[in-house]
């Protein structure tokens, strides 16, 4: 166990960190190490499954029979690893080590509690200069600076990348790490990220195993960090009673109003349900929010996606690891929990996926990963027709990948990082979801944190350009960077919002989109009905300039159209007030009915009274009755003594019948008893 103990650093690439891992959990070649010593620290069922991966990482499928005779530990051994089939060995390695981080968060702390923690160097962009930093992790700022997790060391490039901040970029489509000042934060991934006010909150996260707390901010105008002083908040808003914010990890992060909101999230005691935690940026203080309806199952993994005041949440893993697909809104205004039963064939159930909406309509789910495989498949949710489908990408399509992290900018969605249980995505990825046609932003070479899982990826705003922004995540080491892209891609959707619109051709246009509406339900599939309805918001201006002609006549097309529409309403308007009349009727018939009801329940009623009456009168004449039988049989008896008495009477009257007569001459029985 020793050298293997030694061993385990985050900043270790597996296959080390998979045999550190195995050797805290007892996995050291030993057989009482990885039976007796396994179980008792884990469950039946995890040691299980940590002794089928360790056995499907180091030996490889199983071939070896099926046991024989009656012994249930040795079968379920078997079974365990069996049923991993064929299983690679570096994804069995990665699952161990994820398993064992989630039923014993602080295994590194204790394990390093022995054994000093070595110094590992990964070179990232293979720069001999290397200069030290102070403990906190201040930069120079004339460098561009790639710390590394421990925070001892910095690499260094030209400086003339970035001089001053962002006011020196000009180039697009590149990452470049701004020169960053103050206490770095701890190296996490799986963290919560999110931008108010040109800052970034970072929230929780995973580092070593163990899930953290802290909230940090990064001012984007300085580049300064500094850790939120959280004063004492309450357990909710109804109970006032001061709590600590448990850490947690896999949670996501959202901005509402002035608040930040951290919705479910893998916790070291796991509640039942989803909680929405509250962090008021006013008063600095955490609190838990009240819901009504009936909140979701906990989870960590999932997509949390704003739309319009409401939070759209989807699938991840519960505390006992099974993935979900489920969907669920929380109304924000109501605080109201709500499960969304939508037609059509939802994604498979997976965690660590994105989660994007366009046009306040579409949500789109990408990617993700099951405890098998990952996944690079597209899924779209029309929040109006609450319909699953999906559609057919185009471009260059991204390869399957989890923990990956994305934002919309306008009508492109930026995807950032994410692997595939081999090793991390170098390429950043953007999807026109106006068109889904997919194409590459840029490549980054090595294992750098933007190639990592568990990494965040926010939009800021810089001298009216937007701006990319990452930070942390896990490549085999605990990531504390920040690296800053500029897109060149413009969105349409933006122009378009900040362009004024007539009201005429505005109620044209949306007279437009219903028509195309109701033609592509009818005329197209679920893929041209999505292609169909998106178009719809690229601005057709520019084709009324260069051809006015054309523009007029397509006015008045539409106009004949939104007419027929009109005739189209009008009619199902008088047929929704016949309906009207109909269900007035019926509810008057009811209303009779009711009371006719009531009537006969009233005289079912007092027929029930006068039942119970006859009863109680029946029961008092059995009792009657039964009184009348014993004295029957007493008169009876009473008769048959009074015979007897009779009949003895009238022998010995018949005795003494005889007179003097008889006594002088002897009767017969006299003479007998002298004999």
């Amino acid at each position: 166990m020793s050298m293997a103990m030694a061993r385990a650093s985050s900043g270790l690439a597996y296959p080390d960190r998979f045999y550190a891992a195995a050797s805290y959990a007892g996995f050291d070649g030993s057989p009482n190490s990885s039976s007796k010593g396994v179980s008792s620290k884990f469950s039946n069922d995890v040691a299980l499954l940590l002794y089928a991966l360790y056995q499907q990482a180091t030996v490889g499928r199983c071939t070896i029979p099926k046991p024989r005779g009656w012994n249930p530990i040795e079968q379920s051994k078997w079974t365990s690893w069996h049923g991993l089939g064929n299983m690679a060995a570096a994804e069995a390695m990665r699952l161990f080590v994820k398993i064992l981080e989630e039923e014993d968060p602080g295994w590194y702390s204790r394990a390093s509690d022995f054994v000093p923690e070595p110094v590992v160097d990964v070179e990232m962009n293979h720069h001999p200069k290397v200069e030290p930093v102070t403990e906190n992790g201040n930069s120079f700022p004339e460098t561009k600076t790639i710390s590394h997790e421990n925070g001892s060391m910095l690499e260094t490039q030209d400086k003339d990348v970035v001089l001053e901040g962002l006011g020196s970029i000009a180039v697009y489509d590149q990452w470049i790490a701004p020169p960053v000042s103050g206490q770095r934060p701890k190296p996490r991934y799986e963290h919560g990220a999110a931008v108010v006010q040109d800052k970034m909150y970072i929230f929780g996260g995973n580092h070593n195993g163990r899930y953290l707390s802290d909230l940090q901010v990064l001012d984007l105008r300085s580049w300064t960090w500094s850790k939120v002083e959280v004063k004492a908040g309450t357990e909710s808003l109804e109970s006032p009673s001061t709590v600590p914010l448990p850490p947690c990890a896999g949670h996501s992060l959202i901005q509402w109003e002035n608040k930040l909101l951290s919705i479910a999230g893998h916790t070291k005691d796991p509640s039942e349900t989803i909680q929405v935690k509250a962090f008021d940026l006013q008063t600095c203080t955490w609190s838990t929010l009240k819901t009504y309806g009936k909140a979701p199952a906990s989870r960590g993994g999932q997509s949390v996606t704003l739309v319009g005041t409401s939070l759209v949440i989807f699938g991840g893993q519960d505390a006992k690891r099974s993935l979900l697909n489920d969907l669920h809104l929380l109304d924000l205004e109501t605080m109201t929990w709500d499960e969304i039963d939508a037609v059509g064939v939802p994604p498979s159930p997976r965690s660590d996926h994105a989660a994007a909406v366009h046009a306040e309509r579409y949500l789109l789910i990408f990617g993700g990963g099951s405890h098998a495989t990952c996944f690079n498949d597209l899924h779209v949710l029309d929040l109006q027709a609450m319909e699953w489908s999906r559609p057919t990408q185009q471009g260059d399509i991204p390869t399957p990948r989890a923990g990956h992290a994305g934002v919309p900018v306008g009508e492109n969605w930026f995807i950032v990082g994410g692997g595939d249980n081999k090793s991390g995505v170098s390429e950043t990825v953007v999807l026109n979801m106006s068109t889904l046609v997919w194409s590459v932003v840029t490549t980054v070479q090595g294992r750098v944190p933007l190639a990592s899982e568990g990494l965040s990826l926010v939009v800021g705003s810089y001298n009216g350009e937007d701006v990319l922004i990452s930070f942390g995540g896990y490549n085999g080491r605990y990531s504390n960077e920040v690296n800053v892209l500029k897109p060149s891609h413009k969105s349409t959707l933006q122009t378009k919002i900040m362009e004024p619109v007539p009201e005429s051709v505005s109620a044209v246009h949306n007279a437009t989109n219903a028509t195309r509406d109701v033609e592509s339900e009818f005329e197209a599939g679920q893929e041209g009905k999505i292609r169909e309805i998106v178009m719809d918001n690229v601005d057709s201006e520019p084709m009324k300039i260069k051809n006015e002609e054309t523009g007029e006549g397509l006015i008045a097309t539409l106009k004949s159209e939104k007419e027929e529409l009109e005739s189209s309403l009008n009619k199902e308007k008088t047929q929704s007030l016949q309906l009207k009349q109909e269900l007035a009727e019926a509810e008057t018939r009811n209303s009779d009915l009711y009371k006719e009801l009531q009537s006969v329940r009233g005289q079912l009623a007092a027929e029930q009274s006068r039942c119970f009456k006859l009863e109680v009168d029946v029961a008092e004449l059995r009792q009657k009755l039964q009184t009348m039988e014993t004295l029957q049989k007493e008169l009876e008896l009473l008769q048959r003594q009074k015979a007897a008495s009779e009949q003895a009477l009238n022998a010995k009257q018949r005795q003494s019948s005889g007179g003097m007569w008889g006594w002088l001459a002897g009767t017969p029985n006299e003479k007998a008893e002298d004999a």
